[in-house]
């Protein structure tokens, strides 16, 4: 009998704590600033509304339909796309193994959160701490000489991350539904109250005229248009292979149309609440114009400057830097185990194995591989991974998954599944089938070529890939070769099946149409 979720709240918040992440938290507010904040928002709502929305109701859709993982959701579409589904794999596992180190570091920093009181008004020694605690050459940019040995207080903050993700998902849906009532509440807590503390500061105001106030000239910055699109994509979780799994504990009853646009609103808002944390509290100190684009320098090095300067009072500053980073820890928690649930749900389903014992062999071994990211050059490592991760497989499968969805199967089967439930509020069939046909792989498939085209003029990341600083084989092995292990995935899963199947497996053969709407 396959996972339900408890009620339709818990699959909302399961989702919407998937969607919420540290990006949403630091990388959004960094575009905004970037970008002449209320523009970046417009942009953003249109790349929401054109293939945010429609997309991750698909994505759901399906996944409720076939009650299957990833790659099975597809491969119930067309044989031909369970590949489709497998890059989505591919791109979950090679995401959060990084992810968990990231998330080791918010925890790394919440404990601490204490030094903060010696630091008030020193902003360079709280803007070293983190680089002086991990042991990182990232400053530098360069991955040579990198030094092999673990740095402790990350691997044990490592340890932190990956127990939590396990006990968090150990029992499927069941567990899932009693954390996410805690993991998604408590970041919004926390992060309404740092909005309030924002509103006193001084200056505050500036900031918040920063954020809403567009300044209508970076609209023609062609870059606001890929980076919206992309900060979109990647905010909703989509092309990770989460929204297919967690599409496939749903009920029968289910109201897909309106859960998934509440799940994407709810996304936004979150977004646009940690934005005014962040504008009113860096107007508050003077950095209004420090904010960086880079989740990480924001983070670690440039809010810990803030934090310093907030008040004369060093215990002020320190519980500051409690509650801003246990923020943190709560939004990167859930959408860490949200992408292992949705990679070991496609195995387990592929392979016909226990979920508990695969979401337990999945976060060892993911554990163990996120060793190469806390030596002293582990920071550039993960650089240039993420870059990669995101600037070529999680696009070409979402353009990929559409043109499955619209082409090879047809758009309106999809749709029916999405309004099957509901009698008020539907997708609209003009606004789904041409944003899945047309709009959504045109985009996708255009940013692919646009960073393709920044790679070889050199006028992006770098000529060898995520920055010229970094060596050729660093980009090699965290770079190109992950993009291929995500793409090719479903080729070494088709291998591993055929030899299998000479042992007597049989793969489940799951037809779209043969499959009963009422099915449980």
């Amino acid at each position: 009998m396959r996972d339900k979720w408890s009620s339709r709240a818990t699959f909302i918040l399961g989702a919407v704590g998937s969607a919420v992440g540290l990006g949403n938290a630091w990388r959004f507010p960094g575009l905004a600033a970037k970008y002449g904040g209320g523009t970046f928002l417009f942009v953003y709502i249109i790349a929401m509304l054109l293939i945010g929305i429609p997309l991750l109701m698909a994505e759901i859709s399906i996944g409720r339909k076939t009650m299957q993982g990833a790659p099975g959701s597809m491969r119930a579409l067309s044989k031909k796309a369970e590949g489709i589904g497998w890059i989505s794999v591919g791109n979950g596992i090679a995401i959060s193994i990084y992810y968990a180190v990231v998330f080791a570091w918010v925890i790394l920093m919440f404990f601490l959160s204490y030094k903060f009181a010696g630091f008030t008004g020193d902003t360079a020694a709280a803007s070293s701490l983190w680089a002086d605690t991990i042991k990182t050459s990232w400053t530098t940019g360069f991955t040579e000489g990198a030094n092999s040995l673990i740095v402790w207080p990350v691997f044990l903050c490592l340890v932190v991350a990956w127990a939590s993700c396990w006990y968090c998902i150990r029992n499927g849906t069941s567990s899932v539904s009693k954390v996410v009532k805690y993991t998604v509440s408590l970041p919004v807590i926390c992060l309404v109250i740092l909005a309030v503390r924002g509103f006193t500061l001084p200056n505050a105001m500036d900031g918040i005229a920063k954020l809403f106030i567009p300044d209508w000239s970076a609209l023609g910055n062609s870059m606001i248009w890929a980076d919206a699109f992309g900060q979109c994509f990647y905010s909703l979780s989509c092309a990770m292979a989460i929204m297919f799994a967690y599409g496939s504990f749903l009920k029968k009853d289910s109201n897909i149309a309106l859960d998934a646009t509440i799940i994407a609103v709810l996304d936004f808002c979150i977004s646009l609440l940690s934005s005014v944390v962040m504008f009113t509290t860096m107007a508050g100190v003077g950095m209004l114009d420090n904010m960086s684009a880079s989740g990480i320098a924001t983070a670690f090095i440039i809010y810990p400057q803030a934090i310093v300067l907030l008040t004369g009072i060093p215990w002020v500053n320190s519980l500051f830097a409690y509650v801003f980073y246990f923020c943190l820890v709560t939004l990167a928690v859930d959408s860490m185990f949200s992408i292992v649930e949705g990679t070991s749900t496609a195995f387990s389903d592929k392979f016909h194995w226990d979920k508990k014992k695969t979401t337990l062999i999945f976060c060892a071994v993911e554990f163990v591989l996120g060793f190469v990211f806390i030596n002293s050059a582990g920071v550039a490592f993960l650089d240039i991974q993420d870059y990669f991760i995101n600037a070529y497989p999680i696009l070409i499968c979402g353009a990929l998954e559409a043109i499955a969805i619209g082409w090879i199967t047809k758009p309106d089967k999809v749709l029916y599944q999405i309004n099957r439930n509901t009698n008020g509020y539907k997708m609209p069939k003009a606004w789904f089938v041409t944003s899945i046909k047309f709009i959504t792989p045109v985009i996708l498939f255009g940013l692919v070529i646009w960073n393709l085209i920044s790679l070889i003029t050199g006028s992006g990341k770098g000529i060898y890939g995520a920055g010229d600083g970094y060596s050729v084989a660093a980009n090699a092995i965290f770079g190109w070769a992950i993009v291929l292990f995500c793409l090719f995935l479903g080729v070494i899963i088709r291998i591993v099946i055929k030899q299998k199947e000479k042992k007597g497996f049989k793969e489940d053969n799951i037809e779209w149409d043969q499959i009963p709407d009422e099915a449980e």
